[in-house]
């Protein structure tokens, strides 16, 4: 007797972007930071990153597994109440 082997397709993760929100009382220096430092964003890019979130409302910070993406919105979330800042960061499917 044979027996055929079915070839197991395994899936990618589904992956997860992060996104800032715009307010009007964080201020922008602090969003290019924590873009710099949660995001390793250069200092152009987190500028640009910062003026979309600022004009439009939202801006990406990156595409993340759904582990990694989680903790990077808790890190964010962590640094903008003990900056009494409102910032807020959520992750949605990307």
């Amino acid at each position: 007797m044979v027996v055929e082997r079915k070839t197991q397709k395994t899936e990618p993760p589904r992956m997860y972007q992060v996104v800032l929100l715009n307010d009007d009382y964080t201020p922008m220096e602090f969003v290019v930071m924590v873009l710099q430092e949660y995001f390793n964003r250069d200092l152009e890019t987190a500028t640009q990153i910062m003026l979309k979130i600022h004009h439009e409302g939202r801006g990406v910070c990156g595409v993340f597994s759904k582990d990694v993406a989680a903790t990077k919105v808790e890190l964010v979330l962590a640094a903008a109440r003990r900056g009494g800042h409102p910032l807020q960061c959520i992750m949605e499917s990307a």
